[in-house]
């Protein structure tokens, strides 16, 4: 199992836990739209920090970007599993081929 398996499925197990004592339930108790609007936020920053180029302060914000992006996922009812799979269904299909196809 991966990191970002372990990660989704924690993230799943706060989803009970008082918005008090774990970050994670507090964001899922905003309601998806604050999940997506802080996913939003990290994703800016990740992207800041990839214009300026600092590697160290990249890497930090793109995992607070992965774990926002499952928060989110989480907080629509929507399984890491699903993106997976749909991940492995595009595997080997081009990214042409693939964006051609959603037309």
């Amino acid at each position: 199992m991966s990191a970002l398996e372990r990660l989704a499925e924690t993230i799943e197990k706060r989803r009970g836990v008082s918005p008090r004592d774990s970050w994670t339930a507090a964001l899922l108790a905003k309601g998806p739209e604050k999940c997506a609007e802080k996913f939003g936020e990290e994703a800016v920053e990740a992207i800041i920090e990839a214009v300026k180029g600092d590697r160290e302060k990249l890497v930090a914000e793109s995992a607070d970007v992965l774990y926002h992006m499952l928060v989110m996922l989480a907080a629509r009812d929507v399984a890491f599993g699903e993106v997976l799979a749909e991940l492995e269904r595009r595997e080997g299909t081009s990214g042409i081929a693939e964006k051609a196809a959603r037309r």
